[in-house]
């Protein structure tokens, strides 16, 4: 089964597990050649994501496809050095997780009139080698909610990543505790959240957007 086939599956299959609302799939192109976002690209998907700035600009930049529009967000960490190639070309950010990561964000963005929509990363399952917000701290940066909006860079939601274990039962939990933290302090806000191994979850516990790699793309060569 090739790219376009296992990105439709995938799309039908959430359909019919979130037939009432709609379910954006990021296919995460990390480390995958050009061609195999070009097959994904011609199979229907609009969302890509990628964790490395440069790549992402190197691999999207010129994709040879004409008439098909894309998405492109940003998956890990916000690092300093790399603001600036955000300009032009990424629309989401999924891993702001700290108030100075944000403010320097959004000064980049106000700087270059570029605009991005945020995601908190919210830390619920307390290991070190995830970064994030602790969830004790979302309450209060989400009731100044209205000031940290700006024309140019606008909070769109939470997001976060399941236990490392991968074990079903905690996995949901961390799932349905961020989208409780929605409920209770952002209800107009989308939750980010799932990955290739636990997409289904993710869907289940009301995510609007998941981010597959290897479902989509196959194993990296």
């Amino acid at each position: 089964m090739g790219v376009s086939e296992r990105y439709q599956e995938i799309q039908r299959e959430i359909e019919s597990l979130r037939s009432a609302s709609r379910v954006s799939i990021i296919a995460v192109s990390k480390f995958q050649p050009q061609e195999k976002v070009v097959q994904a690209l011609r199979a229907g998907c609009l969302h890509f994501g990628e964790n490395r700035v440069q790549e992402g600009l190197e691999k999207f930049r010129d994709l040879g496809v004409p008439n098909r529009d894309f998405v492109l967000h940003h998956i890990g960490p916000v690092q300093s050095g790399t603001l600036r190639k955000y300009v032009g070309m990424y629309s989401y950010a999924h891993g702001v997780g700290s108030i100075a990561s944000w403010d320097e964000l959004k000064k980049r963005l106000e700087k270059d009139k570029w605009k991005m929509g945020i995601f908190l990363q919210v830390n619920l399952t307390g290991e070190d080698s995830k970064s994030g917000f602790a969830e004790q701290e979302i309450p209060r940066i989400l009731a100044k909610e209205s000031n940290l909006h700006t024309e140019f860079c606008r909070l769109e939601g939470l997001m976060t990543m399941g236990p490392s274990s991968g074990d079903p039962t905690e996995t949901r939990r961390v799932f349905h505790q961020l989208g409780r933290i929605r409920s209770d302090y952002f209800p107009a806000g989308k939750l980010s959240m799932g990955m290739s191994g636990d997409y289904r979850i993710a869907v289940s516990e009301g995510s609007d957007f998941v981010r597959i790699g290897s479902a989509i793309f196959g194993e990296r060569s």
